[in-house]
């Protein structure tokens, strides 16, 4: 997950307009490189694509380049900064895709799952307004991200797995939440990170 650092105060850059990374355009390459393959681009185009996939300087740049040939779920970047909502069933946003500063979420007896390992943070504080009836949250977090429930619950349930730093980001779930739950989860430890962390706690 990546946090983009901006001096306190500033403006806050579009989802579009933020800078691209290496790898950000290695994964649109790899997507062009697929369709080249099964025949959905040309040689041509596929040779003016990658072009422009290298030489761009925002992920909304990258995004125009691969639009036409898979579902917008599949994109290898996802710029869609509405709201999420969900009702009678399940939603989900994982891979590399950015997070707005406020991300309001609706959940009428459905779940919202959002997997932030890979995601882009528009800023180190998230607030997540969420209005959740009968519906549930799903995080999953990676180390170091620290998770608080602000909101107001009404028989409502909370299981916060995290392993927070403490100069790491913070994802804030505010709103609203009415016999719903919120579960977070960060990655499992492999066993040599736990054998680490537990010689370097007896010292």
């Amino acid at each position: 997950m990546d946090v983009p650092q901006r001096p306190a105060g500033e403006k806050v850059t579009r989802v579009r307009d933020l800078r691209a990374s290496d790898a950000d355009r290695e994964r649109v390459a790899a997507v062009l490189g697929e369709a080249v393959a099964d025949g959905r681009l040309t040689m041509e185009e596929h040779s003016e694509r990658t072009t422009r996939a290298y030489a761009a300087r925002t992920l909304g740049e990258l995004t125009g380049l691969t639009g036409d040939l898979i579902p917008e779920e599949a994109q290898p970047i996802l710029v869609d900064d509405r709201p999420v909502s969900v009702f009678f069933g399940r939603t989900r946003r994982d891979g590399r895709w950015v997070v707005p500063v406020k991300l309001p979420l609706l959940a009428l007896f459905g779940t919202v799952e959002l997997d932030l390992r890979e995601a882009v943070l528009q800023r180190r504080h998230i607030v997540v307004v969420a209005m959740v009836l009968g519906g549930r949250i799903r995080l999953l977090v990676p180390e170091g991200v620290r998770v608080d429930v602000t909101g107001r619950t009404i028989l409502s349930t909370r299981d916060l797995r995290a392993r927070p730093a403490s100069e790491g980001p913070t994802i804030e779930v505010a709103g609203t939440m009415i016999f719903g739950s919120v579960r977070v989860r960060a990655p499992k430890l492999s066993l040599r990170t736990r054998v680490r962390n537990r010689l370097g706690r007896g010292r």
